[in-house]
């Protein structure tokens, strides 16, 4: 290859810099001379376009055979990353949707440049997949040469790349736009990017990626920090909880510990200041007194000046468990720490100190003394049944009957006889002396309805006619029978959507609404740790290990840290298991304790979470080995396009719903 001096701008008339001309003057003389000219590149792509030369890419070339990853290394990957994924997947979800008609493909790599998941429009998917830009596929700069993707990984900045620009001229076609995601502590975790026709790009997409990008850094910074004292900041005090906002992380004893990219240019720091910085070198405050205020008022933000004289507002969060490693001053009072309710119920003794819980046992606490309907909604394995149950015992018919039905789990064909009875000889197979019915086993008490979303339509209509009359007539009977029964229902589901979808009826959906609680998923509150003691302590009664176990400070963090898609009930089945490991003598849960699967995936060696439901999944599906696989496979498919939904799980597999859960239940075994 020939060398050159690089030419002056005089041997380029009427060039204007990165457009097609230019563009192409530049890809020659790179070719010919071995480096970009000046004054027809931006400075980044110039050093992008080097590198990729430098790479032994050709412009006209094909992408090498090799870039794409195995199935085993694509596995390894997505467990080693799942914080990242689970952090991401719902972002990207609302990010596809408001570019969802412009013919783009929304995607998640790794720090490496390898795509993980990929969500695309339909119209897009062929094209996309002719370039390889799909799971598993390698889009480093050394493999595809200059790319959103591989260039903001090499540049740690947000890129944009759009049509010509590409040093591969195959990937000429595409408009894309990527930024970096970064952990708290500044480390590069991956990149987040559109990719799209270069006929459809938009001004603003690379604008709308890096906001993107900044919601799942502040969503991972709030879950890995959850073991710190967190300062959410912003130069006006209505900006403190959106994603414009600063977050902070600072240790018990005021060392600043982690942050998000606002939060250190609020206080003029860099991410190698991170970890060496104390609070009180940057801001003329101390850690105490920002937690007396916290302790007082809680919800107000407080003012807070910098050395060099700036004014922010700053709200205090942490979790209940880390008062007691908070300087002793700034320490509540055992009723304060606790801003429990001044109530003795079992709601109470559930609480264990997340803010959105408490909120929601508050307001039920509320009416459970009068006939007002209660709903339940969050993810499967939440502890609804277990709220449900408290609220029952916390009111006045805490002494009858607590009746729990779960509507997804009866067969349709016994349902109606289930819930409402029968009188002898109704129907065949029915029983000789008859069957009272499940509502009128309430009576004077609780009737909870669990994933009442599940309910077939007829038996909804029924239903709301006991709700209006107060009273049931048995399968077969002439006449009703009037109940009293206070009602709590529950589901996973969107019931509001549902009813508009005409999927549910909205007349029930009103009916069972009169007080709607919405319980956090795991992954989302703040009081993990002292969550966990409470699990142990009734693990301690159950099965009689010592009532002082606790749990490996190390493997306490990374379980905290851990997304937890089975929620409460996922996080009790692993201490239990870990408590049935613990040999004699034994007060210490650690890492030999847990099951395989969970100690892999907390360690990054294991399987990754199955990815969320997308429009279009592009190349993420990996082929089942054997039969038995298979079945899986398409179990898991269809609940995650059913969002979780067994009735409609099953009709999608063309299954009843009895055949889809024993399938289920066998694969606990």
């Amino acid at each position: 290859m020939r060398s050159s001096s690089s030419p002056s701008p005089g041997l380029y008339p009427g060039l204007a810099p990165g457009g097609p001309l230019a563009l192409r003057q530049a890809r020659q003389h790179l070719l010919e001379f071995g480096h970009c000219p000046s004054g027809l590149l931006d400075e980044r792509l110039a050093r992008s376009w080097a590198r990729s030369a430098a790479a032994g890419l050709a412009p006209t070339g094909r992408a090498a055979a090799t870039d794409h990853a195995s199935t085993g290394t694509l596995r390894q990957a997505l467990a080693h990353n799942h914080a990242l994924l689970a952090h991401s997947r719902p972002v990207m979800e609302y990010l596809f949707e408001q570019v969802r008609h412009s013919q783009s493909v929304v995607v998640l790599a790794d720090r490496s440049g390898m795509l993980m998941h990929t969500l695309g429009d339909p119209h897009f998917v062929g094209k996309a997949e002719r370039v390889a830009l799909t799971s598993g596929a390698s889009w480093h700069e050394d493999h595809r040469g200059t790319n959103a993707i591989g260039t903001a990984l090499a540049e740690c900045a947000a890129v944009e790349v759009h049509g010509g620009e590409h040093y591969l001229e195959r990937n000429g076609f595409l408009a894309c736009a990527a930024s970096p995601i970064l952990s708290a502590t500044g480390e590069l975790l991956g990149i987040l990017d559109i990719s799209s026709d270069h006929r459809n790009g938009h001004a603003h997409t690379l604008g709308l990626v890096s906001t993107a990008a900044r919601m799942i850094e502040n969503r991972l910074l709030v879950a890995t920090c959850k073991r710190h004292i967190r300062l959410h900041l912003h130069r006006e005090p209505e900006g403190i909880g959106s994603v414009a906002e600063g977050i902070v992380a600072v240790s018990a004893d005021g060392w600043i510990v982690g942050a998000n990219r606002t939060g250190l240019a609020l206080l003029g720091l860099h991410a190698g200041d991170v970890g060496a910085t104390p609070l009180e070198r940057v801001a003329d405050v101390r850690l105490d007194d920002l937690l007396s205020h916290h302790r007082r008022r809680p919800q107000q933000p407080q003012a807070l000046r910098l050395r060099g004289g700036a004014l922010l507002f700053a709200q205090v969060q942490l979790d209940a468990a880390v008062w007691p490693a908070v300087p002793s001053a700034a320490r509540p009072t055992a009723t304060e720490a606790t801003a429990a309710p001044a109530h003795d119920d079992a709601l109470a003794r559930l609480d264990t100190g997340d803010i959105r819980w408490r909120a929601a046992a508050d307001k039920a606490r509320r009416v459970v003394a009068k006939p007002i309907p209660v709903l339940i909604q969050g993810e499967s394995g939440v502890g609804k049944e277990v709220f449900a149950r408290a609220l029952h015992a916390s009111g006045p018919r805490r002494d009858a009957p607590f009746v729990a039905i779960n509507c997804a789990a009866i067969p349709e064909s016994l349902i109606e006889s289930e819930l409402f009875g029968h009188v002898a000889g109704a129907f065949t197979g029915a029983r000789k002396e008859g069957h009272l019915g499940r509502l009128r086993e309430a009576q004077g008490g609780t009737l909870f309805l669990d994933e009442i979303g599940d309910m077939p339509l007829a038996l909804q209509t029924r239903l709301l006619r006991v709700l209006q009359e107060r009273s049931v007539t048995p399968v077969g009977a002439s006449r009703a029978v009037p109940v009293d029964f206070a009602l709590v229902c529950a589901t996973h589901c969107q019931l509001a959507q549902a009813a508009e979808q005409g999927r549910f009826r909205a007349d029930l959906y009103y009916r069972i609404n009169g007080l709607t609680v919405h319980l956090p998923a795991l992954r989302e509150r703040t009081d993990f740790a002292a969550l966990v003691q409470r699990l142990l302590a009734d693990l301690a009664t159950e099965q009689g290990v010592p009532a002082d176990v606790q749990v490996a400070p190390d493997l306490l963090e990374r379980l905290a840290a851990y997304p937890w898609p089975g929620n409460l009930r996922q996080l009790a089945s692993v201490l239990r298991t870990a408590c049935a490991m613990l040999a004699e003598g034994d007060d210490t849960l650690d890492w030999h304790h847990l099951p395989d699967d969970i100690a892999q995936a907390l360690d990054g060696a294991g399987v990754a979470l199955a990815p969320a439901p997308a429009p279009v999944a592009l190349g993420a599906a990996l082929p089942p080995q054997s039969l038995q696989e298979l079945s899986h496979h398409a179990i898991d498919q269809a609940l995650q396009h059913a969002r979780g939904n067994v009735s409609q799980a099953a009709r999608q597999l063309g299954i009843s719903r009895q055949t889809l859960y024993r399938k289920l239940a066998g694969r606990t075994h």
